[in-house]
């Protein structure tokens, strides 16, 4: 049997716990980057490429930090950018995603939404098996998603409150719901995995 996704919160704050600090600081820079990032591309929407290329192996590294610290792994901020050692296979899972998302996203909203939840473990598990190719990483999360989905959402579901308390801190809140919540999917990642 499965872990209850409130099992898997509680556990992601024992993870957590006296790790507050590190992670806080560590999704303020993964923000700071990102929306640098971002900001260019508007500015010149020849950097868009830029944008795209950067957030691949970023959300790779996030990824990768949010392991560390749900696994007791001596997590470094230095973690943030670990996805730029598998450039190109951070870059290709995204690309790919992205272009995924979108094509069944043309049949309607609710098939982007599942394509999106199957390929949401893509990136764990790339970072446990960085040999492995994007399209072997899409395949994998797939089939690891199967039966999954609704668990998933669920417990993604349980942030959507905090979520609309972090507005209320003009965004300053999501520095503490961004760790906590990608941990609570990275100890998800592990019970599924299994």
């Amino acid at each position: 049997m499965k872990t209850t996704n409130s099992t898997l919160t509680k556990m992601a704050r024992e993870s957590l716990d006296g790790q507050w600090g590190l992670a806080v600081l560590g999704s303020f820079i993964y923000f700071i980057v990102l929306m640098g990032v971002q900001l260019l591309a508007e500015i010149d929407p020849l950097l868009t490429i830029v944008s795209i290329i950067v957030s691949g192996p970023l959300g790779l590294g996030i990824i990768i930090f949010s392991l560390n610290i749900s696994r007791g792994n001596n997590p470094k901020i230095e973690d943030i950018f670990e996805g730029f050692q598998n450039f190109k296979s951070a870059v290709g899972a995204y690309l790919l995603m992205l272009l995924f998302i979108f094509l069944w996203s043309l049949l309607l909203i609710i098939p982007g939404i599942i394509a999106a939840f199957s390929y949401s473990m893509t990136f764990y598990i790339l970072a446990d098996d960085p040999s492995i190719t994007p399209m072997e990483a899409i395949e994998k999360s797939k089939a690891m998603m199967m039966g999954n989905k609704w668990k998933y959402f669920l417990l993604n579901l349980r942030f959507l409150g905090w979520g609309l308390l972090c507005l209320l801190t003009f965004g300053i809140g999501f520095l503490w719901l961004l760790p906590y919540m990608q941990v609570s999917v990275a100890k998800f990642y592990d019970d599924i995995k299994e």
